[in-house]
């Protein structure tokens, strides 16, 4: 667990702290972000919690400067945070096309069928093994948030209430639950003691197995100003070159990388065991190690220049909001994600700015936003108010939002995007 440090200085050094790196355990002396003091990302209140004190944590990514693994402290256990969710994967529809293809590729690929076996850690709601399901290859979900594992077994997919590490894939190995593929889509960021989870992966896989992870790759994140993905639910960002060597640790060697659009720019890992894994390592793979080393991810001063690119935008997306609303210009958002929660409670932006948000999950609608208190609604809310901008918060589903709610343009309503840059769209 991360200790709390004092503030960075202008040169991006901690003075003085007892942080230690959660791979390594090299003392943490760098700041990568101060983000200031912010609610947990995904702490949504109801209408009775309003009044009642909120707890505010400080919100500071540092980067280690043996192992260049940016990561934040913990504050809130993760069996709080993810015990009830509510995110629910099924709820975005380019998700969920981005999920049947990478079924169909693994089941091309590495000849999945019947006789496989595919286990996702943190299934979510069933939103990937229902494709595998679906063609007839045998599943397991391992998902810690109940709630959530209720709706993937409502679509009759297996769960196991659980958090993923040593101890939970030793359980599986004895009940005979050995993985031919292990897929874990956008959860490493998620898990505090990183060193306890890889490891899981090397008792579950077969010899000859393949385990998958996507997850967001901290040289977009640098260079594309996406800070707002940087909340207490997120514990770590990774590059490849940390990644691999996280893996390697642990008995898991990279074979082949895909890099991917989701989420702002993801990188997709390919791993097997080590010494009986069969594949061959790509030319792709190569290719991107050394692209990181070409941009920097290998030295520490490009992680140390992103804190000032951060104030910038910062300063950027507020002089906006204030000249729009000067001119008597209403703003609404569409979507209650994490990384929304994070930009307006950094850039102080509430219900002054924004009236309101909406989003397709029921889940979420009813709700407020943590730190803000933003009201969240249903979508159908923006055709009755035919607000004069709508921010889109999930950014990175900028084009799935915008066909959904073309209609605002009807009364020449526009699109409103604040990450990577402050861009409208008619």
């Amino acid at each position: 667990m991360l200790a709390i440090a004092s503030r960075s200085t202008t040169n991006g050094f901690v003075a003085a702290q007892a942080a230690r790196c959660r791979f390594c355990n090299t003392p943490l002396r760098y700041t990568f972000a101060d983000l200031g003091m912010s609610p947990l990302a995904n702490a949504y209140l109801k209408p009775d919690q309003l009044n009642r004190m909120e707890p505010f944590y400080p919100l500071h990514a540092y980067v280690c400067e043996a192992c260049l693994l940016v990561q934040v402290a913990e504050f809130e256990s993760p069996a709080n945070i993810f015990s009830d969710y509510a995110y629910f994967s099924s709820y975005s529809d380019s998700w969920l096309a981005h999920a049947e293809q990478y079924v169909i590729a693994m089941i091309e690929r590495f000849g999945l069928g019947e006789t496989s076996r595919v286990v996702e850690i943190a299934a979510n709601d069933g939103y990937l093994l229902q494709y595998f399901a679906k063609r007839q290859v045998p599943v397991l979900g391992v998902e810690p948030a109940a709630n959530v594992a209720e709706a993937a077994r409502a679509k009759n997919i297996p769960m196991v209430v659980k958090f993923f590490g040593r101890q939970t894939a030793r359980e599986l190995a004895a009940a005979g639950l050995h993985a031919d593929l292990m897929t874990a889509n956008n959860v490493v960021a998620h898990v505090p003691d990183i060193n306890d989870f890889v490891a899981g992966f090397r008792l579950l896989l077969k010899p000859e197995g393949v385990v998958t992870f996507e997850f967001h790759h901290v040289l977009q994140l640098m260079q594309h100003n996406q800070f707002d993905t940087i909340y207490h639910e997120h514990f770590c960002y990774h590059s490849l070159g940390t990644f691999s060597r996280i893996l390697a640790h642990h008995g898991l060697v990279v074979f082949d990388v895909e890099e991917l659009d989701t989420h702002g720019g993801s990188l997709r890992v390919f791993a097997q065991q080590a010494g009986t894994g069969p594949h061959r390592a790509t030319e792709r793979l190569a290719n991107l190690i050394a692209r990181e080393a070409e941009l920097g991810l290998t030295r520490l001063d490009p992680y140390l220049a992103f804190a000032e690119r951060v104030k910038t935008m910062k300063f950027k997306l507020l002089a906006f909001l204030l000249a729009a609303k000067a001119e008597g210009k209403i703003i609404v958002g569409y979507g209650a994600p994490a990384k929304g929660n994070t930009l307006l409670n950094y850039a102080g932006v509430r219900d002054d700015f924004i009236e309101y948000t909406v989003d397709r999950s029921p889940h979420k609608q009813g709700l407020y936003l943590p730190g803000t208190h933003i009201p969240i609604f249903a979508p159908e809310k923006i055709a009755e108010t035919r607000p004069d901008y709508v921010l889109i918060l999930p950014w990175n589903i900028r084009e799935e939002v915008m066909a959904q709610m073309a209609l605002i343009r009807e009364w020449n309503g526009q699109f409103l995007v604040l990450i990577p840059d402050v861009r409208v769209y008619s």
